[in-house]
């Protein structure tokens, strides 16, 4: 029997047999004390996380304060409105039409821009509050497809009533060159919402910010591939990167990103999350534009308000989400169709769309918007009223969201970028055709601009070939002018008859010091060197149309060297000084000055011509109208600026001259074109080539030239001109324009001024024609008493063929007509202008020979060749 025994020792104890017996184990054993470390650990780890956690939390609060507090979430953003179109009586529009055009403008979309009601053939329109107008409502009768009346609210008839502007684009004030249309929740469809919630995050409503089940699931994924790939982020993560964060994925900013979701998440509803997330996301690139937000991305694809689009539509915005650019429908539409049908399908596992409306959805072909960014947003436009508002208001455009209404039509606009986009390739081909050498093609770039030539107002502008290869605005680019420049040559000479001074212009009145377009010219090479250098131009055609020719053959053919001969006898120093007045800057008083050697923007020249087609009013091309903020307060308005600098008759002179441009010189392939209504014109062939010209209605100035500065014809087998390349371009624009009911009611020019009235002049003889002649006739305006005073071929009258020839004198000054009608100048002499003259008349032996023929010296001339009796027929 083992007997315990106490001893001392320690507190040893021992067994009977004296073995010492073990100490009892502790109360913890190791695994106990090891999961206590552990324990302690985790309670300092979390502790710490806490912290960490709280610290950076309360940091990102700080910054997401910041954020919110300073200004808008968004950048201040320009609503940039086209011109309000007009309504007419008579205009070719319906009802329906016009609701078409008030819907796309927000009206009964945005009750507060206004309201409209269709009734049949009639439609009555209500504007809001917010409407530009802010005026009483009208109602619009229309039957057959015209309008008829136009009643105000107070019964009053109306001529015209103006529609509310349509919304251009929204842009962003920002590095970034975004544009975006901001939408609230309530305007976005729940087929929308349905789609993104289906395909990005189907627990969104549900969830905190955070879907812990798909971030393990994707972190997972993403070690194993060792490639960040997997999606997990919910809404609310993307809305936090993209507000806050760059795109790229690693640990750190993933935790960040994490902060700030929570954060977003405890202060705002999901509406409000969800709202900011549709006015954020990233959908795209439109040219050089970031296309953000749904509201920007249902008008860049399908050309709708968001409202408007339906279950398939919804569907392929919210596919694009995911990767814009490679499911592009423009570029990629397979893929597009295939991400569609993809979110179609999430839909139905959501039970948000049900099996047959998906199969629906998927069977509807891609209805996209035209793709020329150029017509349907107008970004040359755009960008130079952008630039206008920063020079003109500075910091004032940071005061809130601003409506800035302008001057564009587009309508016309599109016509502008269309015309262009088809009439470019057929230059290219020109261009591919004629080059030589083994240098590589230059495809020059084009720029159009059409106004209104009563008002300045800039209608459509394109500023090159394509916006998204090239932001250039060459609308806005210095380039010498050419042969356009030429009717200021012209509008002097007729300016300084007007006015008295006598250069001894009249044939046939010698001494008068009148200047017509029957005037002689001389177009035989000449040295017009000043200051000892010698400058000897020559003109488009080597040896084209020697010696004498007439004034309006010289301006219809574009001859240089006649031109020039004519600025020397006005003085250059009168020309340039008339260009400048005019809005060429550049101008100075050389020979060169006559053949547009000067350089001036394409938006100058449309200035110019300003000038001939308003009776000699210079109207400053003009954008801007009318800037409000959000509340619909004026900010700004702005008033187009106008100045007389030429004579009215002068003008309407020159224009006469151009008329003859059209029908019979280089300008004939306008006309060969399809291009019928009463114009006036210029061709420009030189370093580039140019178009000018105008209706009644509407002034267009089309540029074509290299990038690079060099010349456009270098390298080419044959040069190009004006009028087989800008003109086709202003020949398609202006029948495009023709079909718009706001333009086609192209109509003759008006009556001319008083003192002036239009003759018949027979081609061969250059004198009133009658029933007689054979050899075709064209109209010539000519200042009372300065037209010729004999017939084509009346020989026993006095006023014929023997008058020409022997010089018998006459005071008959024939039949004037204006449009085949009588004249409506008066019959009368004008002071400075010439009487019927007391000078005898040289008849056809005297010209031939130059008898009688005086020099400014008073020395005898030499003798003269008369003009071609049948000029040649115009270059096309």
């Amino acid at each position: 029997m083992a007997v315990k025994v106490k001893l001392g020792g320690g507190g040893r104890r021992y067994d009977q047999e004296g073995i010492p017996m073990r100490r009892p184990s502790s109360n913890h054993p190791l695994w106990k004390r090891a999961l206590l470390f552990l324990v302690i650990v985790a309670l300092a780890c979390l502790l710490l996380g806490a912290v960490t956690f709280g610290y950076y939390y309360n940091h990102y609060q700080h910054v997401v304060d910041d954020r919110m507090n300073n200004g808008p979430l968004f950048a201040s953003t320009a609503q940039i409105y086209a011109a309000p179109k007009e309504v007419r009586t008579g205009q070719l529009l319906t009802a329906a039409s016009i609701g078409q055009e008030l819907r796309r403008a927000g009206y009964n979309v945005n009750p507060n821009l206004g309201t409209y009601q269709v009734s049949g053939e009639s439609i009555s329109i209500k504007p809001g509050p917010g409407s530009f107008h802010n005026t009483d409502g009208a109602t619009v009768n229309t039957t057959g497809g015209s309008v008829q009346s136009i009643t105000a609210e107070n019964g009053v008839a109306l001529r015209a009533y103006e529609l509310e502007p349509q919304l251009i684009t929204g842009l962003s004030e920002d590095k970034n060159r975004t544009k975006r249309r901001l939408v609230t929740y309530s305007q976005i469809p729940k087929q929308l919402v349905d789609a993104v919630t289906a395909i990005e995050d189907r627990k969104f409503f549900e969830h905190n910010g955070l879907n812990f089940g798909r971030l393990i699931k994707c972190g997972v994924q993403d070690v194993m591939t060792q490639h960040a790939v997997c999606g997990g982020s919910t809404l609310t993560q993307q809305l936090a990167r993209g507000f806050f964060l760059t795109p790229e994925k690693h640990i750190k900013r993933k935790l960040i990103e994490i902060m700030i979701t929570l954060q977003l998440e405890s202060r705002f509803s999901k509406s409000q999350i969800f709202e900011m997330y549709a006015n954020q996301i990233n959908l795209g690139q439109r040219g050089s534009f970031a296309v953000n937000g749904f509201g920007e991305a249902a008008q860049a694809y399908f050309g709708k308000d968001l409202k408007q689009l339906d279950v398939s539509e919804c569907a392929l915005l919210a596919g694009i989400i995911q990767r814009p650019n490679y499911f592009n429908p423009f570029r990629h539409p397979e893929r597009a169709i295939e991400r569609r049908n993809l979110v179609l399908k999430s839909m139905v596992e959501t039970e948000t769309l049900t099996p047959g409306e998906a199969e629906r959805a998927e069977a509807e072909p891609l209805k996209l918007a035209p793709q020329n960014v150029d017509a349907s947003e107008a970004p040359y436009f755009v960008d130079l009223v952008h630039d206008q508002l920063q020079q003109r208001m500075g910091d004032q455009q940071a005061a809130g969201t601003l409506r800035i209404y302008t001057s564009l039509d587009p309508d016309l606009q599109k016509a502008a970028a269309d015309a262009v986009a088809e009439m470019m390739p057929r230059i290219d081909e020109m261009i591919q055709k004629r080059h030589k050498g083994d240098s590589p093609i230059k495809y020059p770039q084009v720029s159009l601009i059409a106004l209104n030539p009563h008002t300045g107002q800039v209608l459509a502008l394109v500023g090159g070939r394509s916006y998204g290869t090239s932001q250039l605005n060459h609308a806005m680019s210095s380039r010498p002018t050419g042969s356009i420049f030429k009717p200021l040559v012209y509008a002097t000479a007729f300016s300084q008859s007007l006015s008295g001074m006598s250069q001894g212009f009249s044939e046939s009145q010698p001494d008068s010091g009148t200047f017509t377009a029957l005037t002689l010219l001389n177009d035989d090479p000449q040295d017009f060197g000043t200051g000892g250098k010698s400058y000897t131009p020559g003109n488009f055609e080597h040896g084209e149309y020697p010696g004498m020719v007439t004034a309006a053959t010289a301006l219809e053919h574009s001859l240089n060297i006649a031109t020039i001969s004519l600025a020397q006898r006005v003085g250059y120093e009168n020309v340039a000084a008339m260009a400048r007045s005019a809005g060429i800057a550049s101008a100075r008083p050389t020979p060169s000055v006559a053949i547009g050697t000067y350089s001036a923007t394409p938006m100058d020249m449309a200035g110019v011509y300003t000038v001939f087609a308003n009776r000699g009013v210079h109207l400053n091309p003009w954008l801007l109208s009318s800037v409000r903020n959000d509340r619909g307060d004026i900010v700004a308005d702005f008033t187009p600026e106008a100045r007389q600098v030429l004579d009215p008759k002068a003008a309407f002179l020159t224009q006469s001259l151009m008329e003859g441009v059209m029908t019979r010189g280089t300008a004939a392939s306008v006309r060969a074109l399809g291009f019928t209504a009463p114009a006036a014109g210029k061709t420009g062939t030189s370093h580039d080539v140019w178009f000018a010209g105008y209706s009644s209605n509407l002034l267009c100035i089309v540029w074509i030239g290299n990038d690079d500065y060099t010349d456009i014809s270098d390298n080419l087998t044959k040069k190009v001109q004006g009028a087989d390349t800008a003109a086709p371009i202003w020949a398609e624009f202006m029948k495009r324009a023709i079909k718009l009911p706001q333009y086609s009611d192209m109509k003759p020019f008006t009556p001319a001024p008083d003192g002036i009235s239009i003759y018949r002049i027979d081609k061969a003889t250059n004198q009133l024609a009658d029933d007689t002649c054979s050899t075709g006739s064209f109209n010539a305006a000519f200042l009372n008493g300065t037209q010729p005073r004999n017939t084509c071929s009346r020989m026993g009258d006095g006023n014929g063929l023997m008058n020409s020839l022997f010089g018998s004198d006459s005071s008959t000054a024939g039949t004037s007509v204006t449009g085949g009608g009588q004249s409506t100048g008066q019959q009368g002499q004008q002071p400075g202008v010439g009487g019927n003259g007391d000078q005898p008349h040289r008849n056809i032996f005297q010209k031939m020979f130059g008898i009688g023929k005086k020099r400014e010296d008073g020395s005898t001339a030499p003798p003269a060749p008369e003009p071609s009796p049948t000029p040649p027929q115009p270059r096309q």
